[in-house]
């Protein structure tokens, strides 16, 4: 501690609390010798030469000891992967050399701290998503699972300490967590950080909806605590009767799954029946756990009714990345719907903290099950041929949680993710068979290569060795190893084809005593209007272009055709970031908004998937036609563009002076009573003279439901409006929706 240098109070309180709560965690899962080697690799955390703060501001010792602290307690790792935490940062800064760490803590630390330092590296110079940088960040994930379990706790410890950065780091770092790695906690089994992360990334991405719904879980919380004992006490009178050992609790869910149904089932807060869940928690013995469960359900069905339909039983068939549980929706008290989920303490550590705990509980397949992920992983990513976009949409569909379980006519067990089709599974069994299905055989029935795969089928695949991969196979596979097989055998087959395209092309010149010449090429493609040369190269083999109508074309080149492209190029790269004024231009500018600071002179358009309005907190995207989009912060879109296109993401606001009408849409839920619909077009048409383009309402059982687009000068007018409207009699519910009608 004495060697730590211009740290204040606050930060050595800091230190010492969580040097104390790791060791603390380390003392119930580690020997003795393991808890001494920590201390040694704390120790070299906490005496850097010098003092080290990450971009919030916080002290790098304080995070590392944070980020090992989740590795040790809420994922549960062992004594290497604890070390790495804590000590990648500090190899990073030059403090320690990787040797010494080989010589003390030996060659496994030293690749995973080593994995880690690559992946940092990388952030460092490019974190878009699209860029070659991120194909070898997922490599390196790839290559041993405990470097994304590790850069996971990291995440998760920004996000914890998120409010300590800038408005812009706070969106970029969210928008990639809720891309990326929230799916891969989920992935990976750990089902609490994927539940804290995804409620964290909608605190800052929708600050408003995250708000609304944490309050209106609070002002519900006593209804609901109510419920929860009156749906509890029957079932656990029975339990204990039937001699079962048991914990049994309701679980509100989170504000993220909350919203997501309000979006599913286009409903309000109020009408989302399973806003929580009842969790039963057994002290069952290994032999007995599957025998206890099912007994528990026995006892929970008989006192409410079932929803046959919404039984999940993954006792029987776990899913790959081990999760055991059986979940059942039950008619309760009031006639509401609730959710029962059935486990052992064994199933429910494994459920929180996912692969972690197959390494506790041998014998698991989850293991097994995960090795085959990460080989299924790295053949995607190991493609060199595959452009950054389509790599990582394919690794986005590694990270599927839905499955369903289907068998090989000898009765192998495949796991294949929900919507799989035969073409799916024929590519699972092996490439080669993949490559010339042409049909098969489900439960001794003929079925084509689209044929959706149901649980519990039995498929024999048909083959040919005519057939071979066509382009309309991609819109058929929906797993990453099918589409990363159909993508490469179509470019092999495109590559024979624009070869031999090729070919006969310079024998035909040569006939001719024509030389094939770039610039001739050019010509040529631009002629015909091959999208490329290759393409050109293609319809020559395919017979589109017909060779024999070029003579006239390549014995008299058009030199000003030539021109023209060269004049074409040099317009097109005049794009909108040359056009930048100066300070004392954009004074006195009348533009509503101000693009990047200064530039000017840029076309844009507000764009419809959120309508932004005056006073709404916005950004600028660089659109492909070259124009930019104005999006609100709050964007459905937001995190996916600022993740995968960061590089295209422009600051925007609104300049003060600016003014115009701005289109914003408001939905309405309400009683249905006469003279409604007039009452509300009073308000905004005379009360607060605003002009109404449109008015829908839709009345059902003595209730409705509408949407209004008015036309509004800023956001403090479209307020003023939602007030005013909730005032009127029979509204329930006013608010803005993103889409305009």
């Amino acid at each position: 501690m004495e060697k730590l240098v211009e740290i204040d109070r606050y930060e050595k309180k800091e230190i010492t609390k969580n040097y104390r709560s790791l060791l603390r965690a380390c003392k119930n899962i580690l020997s003795n010798d393991d808890i001494k080697e920590i201390r040694k690799a704390i120790e070299m955390a906490l005496s850097r030469k010098k003092e080290f703060r990450r971009p919030s501001g916080k002290l790098s010792a304080i995070h590392s000891l944070e980020v090992a602290n989740i590795v040790a307690s809420e994922i549960g790792l062992g004594r290497t992967s604890i070390i790495c935490a804590l000590l990648y940062d500090v190899v990073q800064g030059d403090d320690v050399e990787k040797h010494e760490i080989l010589e003390i803590f030996g060659k496994n630390v030293e690749d995973i701290v080593t994995g880690l330092i690559k992946v940092k590296g990388l952030y460092e110079k490019d974190t878009s998503i699209e860029s070659e940088n991120f194909r070898k960040l997922l490599l390196t994930f790839a290559q041993d699972v405990r470097v994304i379990l590790i850069i996971l706790a990291d995440r998760l410890q920004t996000m914890r300490s998120l409010n300590l950065y800038d408005a812009e780091s706070q969106q970029v770092i969210a928008a990639e967590v809720g891309y990326l790695y929230a799916p891969m906690a989920h992935r990976l089994g750990l089902y609490s950080i994927k539940s804290e992360m995804e409620d964290g990334v909608m605190k800052y991405t929708n600050r408003e909806m995250y708000s609304f719904i944490a309050k209106k879980l609070n002002e519900t919380k006593r209804a609901r605590d109510k419920y929860i004992a009156d749906f509890i006490a029957p079932i656990k009178k029975e339990l204990e009767a039937a001699g079962l050992k048991f914990d049994i609790k309701g679980r509100t869910k989170t504000i993220y799954s909350i919203h997501n149904k309000m979006k599913k089932q286009n409903t309000p807060f109020e009408n989302v029946y399973d806003l929580f869940a009842i969790r039963v928690i057994l002290d069952s013995k290994e032999k007995d756990e599957k025998a206890d469960c099912w007994k528990v359900y026995s006892i929970v069905t008989d006192k409410y009714q079932p929803n046959p339909s919404r039984l999940r039983d993954w006792l029987s068939i776990p899913k790959s990345n081990g999760y055991e549980s059986l979940h059942t929706t039950v008619l309760g008290p009031d006639k509401k719907w609730v959710e029962v989920q059935i486990r052992t303490h064994r199933m429910n550590e494994v459920a929180e903290k996912g692969l972690a705990a197959h390494w506790k509980y041998k014998g698991g397949e989850g293991e097994k099950g995960m090795d085959a992920w990460l080989g299924n992983i790295r053949e995607v990513l190991e493609n060199p041929e595959r452009n950054a976009i389509d790599f990582i949409d394919d690794f986005k569909l590694n990270l599927y949680d839905e499955e369903v379980f289907v068998f090989t006519p000898k009765g192998d067990l495949r796991r294949l993710p929900k919507g799989a089709t035969v073409l799916d599974f024929a590519f699972d069994i092996h490439s080669g068979v993949g490559k010339q299905c042409n049909g098969a055989k489900i439960n001794g029935k003929h079925a084509s290569i689209k044929q959706v795969l149901k649980n519990g089928d039995q498929i024999e695949v048909l083959t040919s060795k005519t057939q071979v991969p066509r382009a309309e196979w991609l819109n058929v596979v929906a797993t990453s190893r099918a589409k990363s097989k159909v993508k490469q055998a179509l470019k092999e087959i495109q590559y024979k084809e624009s070869e031999f395209g090729k070919e006969t092309l310079v024998r035909r010149l040569k006939n001719w005593k024509i030389e094939l010449t770039d610039q001739l090429i050019h010509q040529l493609v631009k002629h015909y209007k091959s999208k490329s040369i290759n393409d050109f190269f293609r319809e020559i083999a395919l017979g589109t272009i017909d060779v024999t109508s070029m003579k006239d074309v390549v014995s008299a080149p058009d030199t000003k055709v030539l021109d023209k492209e060269k004049q074409e190029e040099v317009a097109q790269q005049k794009s909108a970031t040359n056009f930048v004024a100066g300070y004392d231009e954009l004074e006195d500018s009348d533009d509503v908004l101000v693009i990047d600071k200064n530039l000017k002179n840029v076309d844009y358009s507000l764009a419809k998937c959120c309508s932004p309005i005056f006073g709404d907190k916005i950004f600028g995207f660089v659109a492909v036609t070259g124009g930019i989009k104005i999006h609100r912060i709050n964007c459905p879109n937001a995190p996916e563009m600022r993740s995968k296109f960061g590089y295209r993401i422009v600051n925007a606001q609104w300049n003060s002076g600016g003014t115009a009408n701005f289109q914003a849409t408001l939905k309405i839920t309400g009683t249905d009573d006469i003279g409604i619909v007039s009452n509300i077009s009073q308000v905004i048409t005379k009360d607060l003279k605003m002009k109404m383009r449109s008015i829908s309402i839709d009345s059902q059982e003595g209730s409705f439901e509408g949407t209004v687009t008015v036309f509004v000068n800023d956001t403090d007018m479209l307020g003023r409006l939602i007030k005013k409207v909730k005032k009127v009699k029979g509204v329930y519910n006013v608010s803005r929706i993103d889409s305009v009608v």
